[in-house]
């Protein structure tokens, strides 16, 4: 298996969804009102105020207000219940004013944040907010699609493959440039990394989004052509291949996440993401799985259906054959189900499994079996099997043909009754039918 190949220019748009407010003030989701607001006044308490934007040298102030903006507006919404409820449950897109949202004030989260990108977005509080060195910010993680069969879902597999990915260069260690080389601020974004730039998303919709510089590619920096690293031609990092494992525990299923921590694309600056595994299950010719159960077909004759049967009926995704000895004297009908503790699908971390459900399938003889002139054979069956418990009486009596072969597709397909057609229902329903309808 080989990753494809990941780009280098990304998109860095800052997505309102990633942005969690908690971690901005620096407290735990389940935090009451009185936590969020100890923790609000924290940020301008007079031992943080030293980064306050009027306190910090001019060329941080920028930087600074963002920060303070940033925690204003974290605050304005966590302490509010109807707020928060909203962002619990939709994120910051409850109110992007595009979908038919909003909220007081003019501050732009995707504004803040692009400004912040020494913060980090997931995983630990953002120091900067009180005064101290921020955190370098962590990259987007990188997600594929990986299939795999039920077989492979049920004893498990490693798999080892070989990623190419981008990584930081090892002469420059990321600069860009040459050793002693100093680089100019980039004349497109004017130092800050970034650009604003148009994204259609409609006819004749655009939308504003923050985008990573495509000049310095984020640096904010450039050098000559004649000052940049020989090695990577100024883009501070370089491909590189390398052979990676994936493992996938017994009993996995649709939708798990296989993450391999680190192993997404090198920024400078940058702690790298998560390179991840996404489950899916390719779709089974005799199994079908929900949860840790499984079902399939078990398919027998008619003489087994009446008689009885020993024997394999299927084999099972690790190769094992079943066998059922099912006794005589006890019917199987069609869409009986048969149920099998344990021999499901493995559940993970322990040695448990689900249960096999048969849904019986009776395959009846082929037309001309019995052949029409051999009476004896009738005589024999007509003796063996059951006779009809009621025989129907009438004083008029009509011979009739017949049409095998019909679908009930056909009731009342040329009527606008409900109860025809595939919306056939037996009596009872169609006595609520007719209820509701008068």
């Amino acid at each position: 298996m080989e990753v494809p190949r990941r780009g280098r220019g990304k998109a860095m748009a800052v997505d309102a969804e990633e942005i969690n407010l908690y971690e901005i003030l620096g407290v735990e989701k389940s935090s009451t009102k009185v936590e969020i607001k100890k923790a609000y006044h924290k940020v301008f308490s007079p031992s943080a105020l030293s980064s306050h934007p009027d306190k910090v040298p001019e060329d941080e102030r920028p930087e600074a207000e963002m920060r303070f903006k940033a925690v204003s507006q974290a605050y304005e919404i966590l302490h509010d219940d109807e707020k928060r409820r909203l962002y619990d449950t939709h994120g910051m897109s409850a109110f992007d004013p595009s979908r038919g949202n909003g909220m007081d004030g003019d501050v732009d989260f995707d504004d803040i944040l692009s400004h912040m990108f020494g913060m980090r977005m997931g995983g630990q509080p953002h120091p900067g907010f009180g005064g101290g060195p921020m955190m370098p910010r962590k990259g987007r993680d990188e997600e594929k699609k990986y299939e795999v069969t039920l077989e492979e879902l049920y004893k498990g597999k490693t798999t080892k493959f070989a990623s190419t990915k981008n990584v930081i260069c090892n002469i420059c260690k990321g600069s860009g440039g040459k050793e002693k080389a100093k680089p100019k601020t980039c004349a497109t974004c004017h130092g800050r990394g970034f650009t604003q730039g148009l994204r259609s998303v409609g006819p004749g919709l655009v939308t504003q989004e923050t985008v990573m510089c495509s000049s310095c590619k984020g640096a904010g920096k450039l050098f000559k052509e004649r000052d940049r690293c020989r090695k990577c031609k100024g883009d501070r990092v370089i491909e590189k291949t390398n052979f990676l494992e994936i493992y996938i525990p017994r009993g996995s299923k649709q939708g798990d996440r296989i993450v391999l921590s680190g192993e997404a694309d090198q920024e400078p600056d940058q702690e790298p993401g998560d390179l991840v595994f996404v489950l899916s299950e390719i779709a089974h010719e005799r199994f079908t799985r929900a949860g840790p159960d499984l079902t399939a077909h078990l398919e027998i004759t008619l003489a087994e259906s009446l008689c009885g049967f020993s024997r394999v009926v299927l084999k099972h995704l690790d190769g094992r054959g079943i066998h059922i000895n099912h006794p005589r004297g006890h019917i199987l009908r069609p869409s009986q189900v048969l149920k099998v503790p344990g021999e499901g699908m493995p559940i993970k971390k322990s040695d448990a499994k689900g249960d096999l459900y048969l849904i019986v399938d009776v395959i009846f003889p082929d037309d001309g079996w019995l052949k029409a002139d051999d009476d004896a054979t009738v005589m024999k069956l007509n003796e063996l099997l059951p006779k009809p418990k009621k025989q129907i009486s009438a004083e008029t009596v009509d011979e009739v043909e017949y049409e095998a072969g019909a679908s009930l597709e056909e009731f009342g397909a040329n009527s606008d009754d409900p109860r025809g057609g595939s919306g056939w229902v037996d009596e009872d329903e169609a006595e609520d039918i007719q209820c509701a309808q008068q």
